[in-house]
């Protein structure tokens, strides 16, 4: 079997995950640990009066019952948000996010007081009996309602509600564009809000070594070197004083990539106690106190000329912060903005982004972070404008997207594209889907009472996102270990890093180790977050590769009594140019440890490699939806998706097509059924699967899924990354088909998500 670059080589980690060897944080078997259970508040917007523990802290089992007078009196710090940039992120208002409420409480499940007890079972007993009397306060769930004359102010260095804004482009110029324009489509839209909803639920274990005064935490985590920067900044030690590990981690989306409240109260509570100390959030908790996605209101405004080409465009984007801003909480917005021009050409742009507080949980990036609302955004927008100018569809795209001739291409909004084919992948996508035909097929379905539509969306993401470390070491034996800055949580890092390495020093795929999710063992890493790891960790590892390949020219050198400016490499063999002298690279590494080499050669052979990508790649797809609805009921059938996708240089064409499935499966739980609903008091009403609805395997159509690919030279891979493109296709591809079937009977909009109740509702209406 061929285990290099290209190949379809299965994950090395399935064998754990599928055999129940996972080791998940639930896992971790410790009989002497203590639980947490948290005390959460049942309102969303409250001062807090006092607080009676006592009667749950002489209950059974329990050895402390902490509360937000502790937290202050200990001197423990707030979360942070670390995803403001300057220059980009204005007037910005933001205060750290403490662990537990001492005076106030912003939003419904916001914790008040956490319970440590011999079992998950006696802490949540003792926790019901926690009396908090609250003063109730006005609430506001959403950003109008949040920015409102008169809205009570969240926090008071934010009496607008306001936590910050980003402006891009050219206000005065756009106007004036749109002004002057033959035609301007015009649209209002809702991004639903989401919940991430991993297959493992959050859970943190810490214990506490007094003898080395360090605390050990082991959690659910994308982003390990983060949780042990925040967890250290709050409890006031040093980076060294905290080791984080992460070992198997069920799925993350974003949401896993910040730090949590929990995590602060086990890692305090362990330190405290000197005892191992574990929380574990069943399904509802998580419903209820993760950090949501998405909750965007964003209106707009496309100017036309008379052909048909864009003019200008105009975005002005609400983002509901929740109740602080979490530790991505700069990104969704930045990235909307930035991204929403797409795939054309638009001469004049601006746009307006704010994130608003609100007494709601704290929302975060999720799956896309932005680059699914830009999507949405202009499609809806192409496919209006498309309607209302009396245009087809694909014409009307076609008119105004970029070309190749025109890349690099500077967009009004930040960016420089590299590179992109976009032509040629929406006809790609035309032919697989057989678009010509549609009208045979809705015509088919009209017999049998059904209305069927096509839909088509471009999508664009930015992928690369600030810099990252490798490192690549041999043993004694010739085997290698990859220490991995980035983190896989489900991307199948362990098996592409070793086809990379395989394919670059010759060396056995199985006999290549990737270790991750250690602070103790990894010096430093940033995760995997926003499509970034083949783009920077992959980047990384090529040039420890070549660093490793140059130390092994220098050994081999010594070793064969030669220059090594004349010895070569090649598949996985050092030989000196010209003679018959050669060396496998693994028996070179194995010398590397004998005390025969000179001083300057060191100890061992490594390398270690650092990447950072200037600017962003620009991954792009074109993904074309085919449904079928019954006006009767208003039942929505996804009969197949195409996607075809550039995601430039593919490493592994099997584990990137299940990266593509997954995200257009989040993509259709975001267009059709998922949606985080909050009443008019604060109450999360969508707290359990019986409320929040989550796709299943029934809900799932066929997906014919294809790359045509551009490979970037801005990186040494040509990679553009991957994680989030079915995500940032799906939602719109699937929404243009459902209004292209809902035409006929009149029926022009329906909003996030188009449940059978708004469709049918939809098709009632527009018929009377």
């Amino acid at each position: 079997m061929k285990y290099g670059i290209g190949q379809s080589v299965t994950r090395k980690e399935d064998q754990r995950f599928l055999t129940g060897q996972g080791l998940y944080v639930d896992d971790i078997k410790d009989a002497s640990k203590l639980h947490a259970y948290v005390v959460r508040s049942p309102l969303a917007h409250a001062d807090i009066r006092s607080i009676d523990i006592e009667a749950a802290k002489a209950a059974p089992g329990v050895h402390a019952v902490l509360t937000g007078a502790d937290y202050v009196a200990d001197g423990i710090g707030g979360i942070s948000c670390h995803t403001i940039f300057p220059g980009v992120h204005q007037n910005v208002k933001t205060a750290p996010f403490p662990a537990l409420a001492k005076d106030r409480v912003l939003y419904a499940g916001m914790a008040v007081a956490v319970v440590i007890a011999d079992s998950r079972v006696l802490a949540q007993d003792a926790a019901e009996l926690v009396e908090v009397d609250y003063d109730e306060l006005p609430v506001v769930t959403d950003t109008p309602s949040a920015l409102a004359d008169g809205a009570p102010a969240i926090w008071e260095n934010a009496p607008d509600n306001v936590a910050f804004h980003i402006a891009l482009g050219d206000e005065a110029t756009t106007k004036a564009a749109i002004a002057a324009a033959a035609h301007v489509t015009r649209l209002t839209l809702h991004n639903n809000r989401l919940s991430a909803n991993a297959l493992e639920p959050r859970g943190t274990t810490c214990s506490y070594d007094a003898r080395e005064a360090r605390v050990t935490v082991q959690t659910s985590t994308q982003s390990p070197h983060s949780v042990r920067a925040e967890i250290a900044g709050v409890l006031g030690l040093a980076q060294t004083q905290v080791r984080v590990l992460a070992k198997d981690v069920g799925g993350g989306f974003g949401m896993k990539g910040a730090v949590y409240p929990e995590d602060v109260l086990v890692a305090w509570a362990a330190k405290k106690l000197h005892r191992t100390v574990c929380w574990q959030a069943d399904r509802s908790e998580s419903l209820l106190a993760d950090y949501h996605g998405r909750d965007q209101m964003v209106e707009a405004e496309l100017a036309l000329d008379a052909n048909g080409k864009i003019t200008a465009l105009r975005v002005s984007s609400d983002y509901n912060a929740g109740a602080f801003l979490a530790t991505g909480g700069g990104v969704s917005a930045m990235f909307a903005a930035t991204l929403a021009t797409g795939c054309y050409h638009v001469p004049v742009a601006y746009a307006l982004s704010r994130a608003i507080y609100t007494n709601t949980s704290p929302t975060q990036p999720y799956r896309g972070a932005g680059r699914p609302e830009a999507s949405y955004l202009i499609e809806r927008l192409m496919d209006k404008a498309a309607r209302e100018t009396g245009r087809n569809r694909i014409e009307i795209r076609k008119l105004n997207m970029l070309t190749p001739e025109q890349m690099p291409y500077q967009t009004p909004l930040l960016y420089k594209i590299d590179t992109g084919n976009y032509g040629a992948v929406v006809d790609k996508a035309l032919e697989v889907s057989d678009w010509a035909s549609m009208d045979q097929r809705k015509a088919a379905s009209t017999k049998n009472g059904k209305l069927r539509g096509v839909g088509i969306a471009l999508h664009m993401e930015n992928a690369g996102l600030v810099n990252e470390s490798m490192e690549i070491r041999f043993d004694p034996g010739g085997s290698v270990t990859v220490l991995a800055g980035t983190f896989s949580h489900g991307q199948g890092h362990e098996t592409v890093y070793a086809q990379m390495v395989s394919d670059w020093l010759g060396v056995p795929f199985d006999s290549i180790r990737v270790l991750q999710g250690d602070t103790d063992a990894v010096s430093f890493g940033r995760g995997t977050v926003a499509s970034r790891s083949m783009i920077n960790g992959g980047g990384s590892l090529k040039i420890a590769a070549d660093k490793v390949i140059d130390k092994a020219r220098a050994i081999a050198g010594h070793l064969l009594e030669a220059s090594a400016d004349d010895v070569v490499f090649e598949a996985g063999e050092l030989s000196v140019a010209g003679t018959d002298k050669k060396m496998p690279i693994q028996k070179v590494a194995a010398m590397s440890f004998l005390p025969i080499l000179p001083p300057d050669l060191g100890i061992g052979l490594s390398g270690e490699g650092d990447f950072l990508l200037q600017g962003f790649t620009f991954p792009n797809g074109c993904q074309v939806a085919e449904v079928e609805v019954d006006p009767e009921t208003g039942e929505i059938d996804v009969l197949q998706i195409v996607s075809v996708d550039d995601v430039g240089t593919v490493i592994n064409p099997m584990l990137l097509e299940g990266q593509m499935v997954g995200g257009i499966a989040q993509g259709l739980g975001q267009a059709l059924m998922e949606d985080v609903v909050y009443d008019e008091t604060g109450q999360l009403t969508s707290g359990s699967f019986m409320d929040y609805a989550m796709p299943r395997a029934t809900d799932m159509p066929p997906i014919n899924f294809s790359t045509l690919s551009t490979p970037t030279d801005t990186n040494p891979l040509g990679v553009k990354g991957a994680g989030e493109a079915g995500t940032v296709g799906a939602t719109p591809a699937i929404i243009s088909a459902i209004l292209d079937a809902l035409a006929p009977v009149g029926v022009e909009d329906i909003s996030l998500p188009a449940t059978p109740h708004k469709v049918w509702s939809a098709i009632t209406e527009a018929s009377s």
